[in-house]
């Protein structure tokens, strides 16, 4: 080995660390994606047909739960709240696992009129 004489590593002598693809899947409607690593805790959604075209969040491939949508209990009284495709209003989609609970709200919405 020649040490008076430094070289650069070449492109091909880099090693490129490519990182992973993770799979991605809506127990309710089954849509799947395949995309490449997120960081942690971070998380993907999509418009759920089976939920009322809510959205709901996607689920990391081999965790099993059940998503659904809960429909608010109380009256509305003339607040504006997400509504389903059924009309119904619904206050949030509840992610159910095994260790625990995830909700996704849906908050009533604040109006104002200007005078």
């Amino acid at each position: 080995m020649n040490l008076s004489r430094l070289e650069a590593p070449r492109v091909r002598d880099v090693p490129l660390l490519i990182p992973p693809y993770e799979d991605w899947y809506c127990p309710n409607c089954g849509i799947a994606e395949r995309i490449r690593g997120l960081p942690p805790n971070a998380g993907r959604y999509h418009t759920c047909p089976q939920l009322h075209m809510l959205t709901a969040p996607l689920i990391r491939a081999n965790v099993y739960c059940a998503v659904t949508a809960e429909e608010r209990a109380d009256y509305l009284n003339g607040e504006t709240q997400a509504t389903g495709d059924d009309g119904r209003p619904y206050m949030a989609v509840r992610t159910t696992r095994d260790d625990g609970d995830d909700l996704l709200v849906n908050p009533g919405v604040a109006r104002m009129r200007a005078s």
